[in-house]
């Protein structure tokens, strides 16, 4: 009987445990697939803690993972048991040693793609995806600013951008976090909490200020992140580790700022067809051709719970997975 990391109620890392779950077979559309990399999002933080609500309890939490697909349901024609897939998005339920999935869900992996890089690169790469391509169409000479540009999704960020000719700053929280964030590619790296870090990054993007700002921190940090935007740029609001964030005014962002500010879902992006299907075939075209996604930390998945730990402290770098 294959084992899932559950929870019963929101709360800290301890909330999760790993149970014994009872999988039926695969249905109508569907595929049953023994997994082998699990990744971990902040955004699984999100619902663990209860600042999105999770469907029902108990639930199993993750939404990127890798394997090989077991059985096929009936009506299923593109997939064999055998092959070597990974996936990113709803439904809910990655913690765990098996699932069910949708054929639509499911993306075959080429043979120069492990199953460690894609199922740590899924969501991530869907998110740096929807920022580069959908929120801005990034160009050549555009400047980007990259919070948390150690953490998995700003080194892929920061390297996905970097390939479209775009200049990068990246921030960092610690001097510790700076190499990690330099070797990504990034043009300049700035700790936070430095005085004059907002005006150091206006110089560096041509004194204007940066086309694209993405913000994963969240809290204080939005307002900050706002004054490194020129005008016609635009701030992406990712997340907020950093607690919540205060109301923003419109029309703060207009007259002589002239700055647009989106709350993009990289699940909402998932969710659309057309978006996932454009977003997958770039994302597998760019990591065969050798864009890294440095794995940071490693858990078994019994341990899921310490890994939300480390995650949640920002302890770690690069990206965040499960073993199974």
């Amino acid at each position: 009987m294959p084992i899932a990391v559950m929870l019963d109620a929101t709360g800290g890392p301890e909330v999760l445990q790993p149970r014994d779950v009872a999988l039926a077979a695969p249905g109508a559309g569907e595929v049953q697939i023994r997994q082998t990399v699990v990744g971990v999002n902040f955004i699984d933080i999100y619902f663990r803690s209860g600042l999105y609500p999770v469907p029902a309890t108990p639930a199993t939490l993750g939404f990127e993972g890798a394997g090989r697909i077991e059985a096929v349901g009936p009506g299923v024609t593109r997939l064999r048991p055998g092959d070597r897939v990974a996936y990113g998005g709803m439904p809910l339920g990655a913690y765990a040693e098996a699932r069910n999935l949708p054929e639509t869900r499911l993306i075959v992996l080429p043979d120069g793609i492990s199953d460690a890089a894609a199922a740590s690169s899924m969501l991530r790469g869907l998110t740096a995806h929807m920022l580069l391509h959908t929120v801005r169409a990034v160009r050549p000479g555009d400047w980007l600013l990259v919070h948390a540009a150690a953490g998995g999704l700003g080194q892929m960020l920061t390297r996905w951008a970097k390939r479209l000719g775009a200049g990068v700053i990246g921030t960092v929280g610690s001097e510790a976090k700076m190499a990690p964030a330099r070797a990504a590619g990034a043009d300049e790296v700035l700790l936070r909490g430095d005085r004059g870090w907002i005006e150091r990054a206006r110089q560096i993007a041509d004194g204007k200020g940066v086309h694209l700002a993405v913000d994963g921190i969240g809290g204080a940090m939005l307002a900050e992140t706002l004054a490194c935007v020129r005008p016609f740029g635009i701030a992406a609001s990712l997340g907020q580790p950093a607690g919540p964030i205060p109301p923003v005014r419109v029309e703060d962002l207009g007259f002589a700022r002239a700055i647009g500010l989106m709350r993009p879902s990289v699940i909402a992006y998932a969710n659309d067809p057309d978006l996932y299907r454009r977003g997958t075939t770039d994302l597998l075209a760019v990591l065969e051709d050798g864009l890294a996604n440095p794995i940071g930390a490693a858990f078994p998945l019994r341990e899921a719970a310490r890994a939300h730990a480390e995650l949640g402290a920002g302890r770690t770098t690069g990206s965040v997975i499960l073993t199974v």
